[in-house]
């Protein structure tokens, strides 16, 4: 049995995705950042220049957690819908919207698939247009297109419908290298009209009759503005059919598109008679051979009325700011190799969904006395047989942040393979560098940080700001390190795929 997922379905759960960020009962989505420690094969698996993909498995999701440094959330403001990025050159070819591209129908470019092929292009001034007709498979050859218009208009050797334009914010934001964002525009969309014929596909032939033929299109359509149905013009010229075009007198074009087509054609051998008397014609465009006039029927509700469907919408890309610390809660101490998305993740030891616009997801100890500097990424245990790895060492506050892995060098014992947390006032001791700190013994104690934010702790320890293992993780990506700094900003865009 053979089976495929639509374009439908996927754009379909696309805008549910989408939608969850503002629906009345919305999801919460938090961007996470983690991994101090390289990828290693035994380990994670692949190295820090070659990435491994990331396991979706049971056991990975909770190394995730381990691993994670910070959380950010994700507003409705920081996501878009995207496309594929296909920029304008003069001089390329580009593909043309058809209806019917499948394996045994192909694009110029061999795309078996619409939303494979390049049948739209994004300009310098962020415009972009959907190719209606590209000139038998030529190059594109003329200047770049600026038209806001929303009917089809002739350039470079092609027909275009302008779909929408980023704003330059826009632009900033979301527009990547190999993807940019596409929103509707309510100006094309209101001008959209369904089943509006809009594209011809023309197979020239020969042995017409010179001359200037009008052929009605049979099919399920009306008239925009009678009942008798679409009208194409056709042009006969040294015997062949000309291509399709929007100069006047020179091209076969459409007279009049009609409305609610959703198949036409158009019979070559047919004698017609139209109400409008400017229609004149020929009876007969002569024996030629070989020629055809097919229908490209439009996409429902029309070309332009909503570029999200039309264009392939069904990613949707998040675009998250991390701004040197954040407000004490993103360590600029050390590098990451993990960002992800975690949904309606919960407060620490509640079951409430976490709000904070940050969070803090590494443990810490505060000590009454310590000695010698803590290394970043180094071993750390006690005499209790915990063990664990520094995030970062606060020295002017005697705050060290650490992680615990419950799988792994650093959260289980090597020995009995027991996971131990951190807890009493046992001495804590680095592995590389030998620091040594003592935790405090105060049964609450509350530092303020540099921006203000605070820290509380209970008996020396403090716990990451959000539950470990609630909400769900529903995308982890693994990449080369990224070592921020405490000057450092980071735009972190994921492109998530429906």
């Amino acid at each position: 049995m053979s089976a495929i997922i639509t374009e439908k379905f996927r754009a379909h759960n696309a805008n549910n995705f989408f939608e969850s960020f503002t629906e009345s009962s919305p999801n919460t989505y938090y961007l996470f950042i983690g991994k101090a420690t390289p990828f290693t094969t035994g380990t994670s698996g692949g190295s820090d220049s070659s990435p491994s993909t990331p396991a979706d498995s049971v056991s990975r999701e909770f190394y995730n957690w381990d691993a994670m440094i910070a959380a950010k959330k994700v507003p409705s403001t920081d996501i878009t819908f995207a496309l594929a990025r296909r920029d304008w050159s003069n001089g390329t070819t580009y593909d043309m919207y058809k209806d019917d591209i499948s394996s045994s129908s192909t694009a110029t470019s061999g795309a078996t698939n619409l939303f494979d092929s390049s049948y739209y292009f994004i300009t310098t001034d962020f415009r972009v247009y959907k190719v209606l007709d590209n000139n038998g498979g030529s190059a594109y050859s003329g200047s770049e297109p600026t038209s806001t218009s929303t009917s089809p208009f002739a350039l470079g050797g092609y027909v275009l419908k302008y779909m929408y334009a980023l704003t330059a914010s826009e632009g900033a934001k979301f527009l990547t290298t190999d993807y940019m964002p596409v929103t509707d525009d309510s100006t094309v969309t209101a001008a959209a009209t369904d089943g509006k014929i809009e594209s011809l596909s023309v197979t020239a032939g020969s042995g017409y009759t010179d001359g200037t033929y009008y052929a009605a299109v049979y099919g399920d359509g009306t008239s925009a503005g009678t009942s008798s149905g679409a009208i194409v013009r056709i042009t006969v010229t040294s015997g062949s059919i000309v291509s399709f075009g929007l100069t006047a007198g020179t091209n076969t074009t459409i007279h009049d598109g009609g409305a609610a087509y959703t198949y036409g054609t158009v019979n070559l051998g047919s004698s017609y008679t139209f109400s409008d008397a400017a229609l004149s014609s020929s009876s007969s465009m002569g024996s030629g051979t070989g020629g055809e006039v097919s229908i490209i029927i439009s996409p429902k509700n029309g070309h332009g009325y909503s570029a999200i469907k039309e264009l392939g919408g069904h990613y949707v890309m998040t675009a998250t700011t991390l701004t040197q610390d954040e407000g004490d809660d993103v360590s600029t101490a050390n590098d990451f190799r993990e960002v992800g998305l975690v949904i309606d993740p919960t407060t620490y030891g509640t079951s409430t969904v976490a709000s904070a616009s940050t969070a803090r997801m590494t443990y810490a100890a505060k000590f009454s006395s310590a000695s010698g500097t803590f290394d970043a990424d180094e071993k750390i245990s006690n005499s209790a047989g915990a063990i664990g790895k520094v995030v970062e060492w606060d020295a002017t506050n005697s705050i060290l942040y650490y992680q615990q892995e419950r799988f792994g060098d650093y959260g289980t014992n090597s020995t009995t393979g027991a996971y131990v947390a951190f807890s009493g006032t046992g001495t804590i001791t680095g592995g590389t560098s030998g620091a040594t700190g003592t935790p405090s013994t105060s049964a609450t104690e509350t530092v303020t940080l540099i921006n203000n934010n605070t820290i509380t702790f209970t008996s020396g320890y403090a716990n990451p700001e959000m539950q470990p293992d609630s909400g769900e993780i529903i995308y982890i990506e693994n990449r080369k390190p990224i070592q921020r700094a405490s000057d450092q900003t980071e735009d972190i865009k994921l492109i998530i795929e429906f």
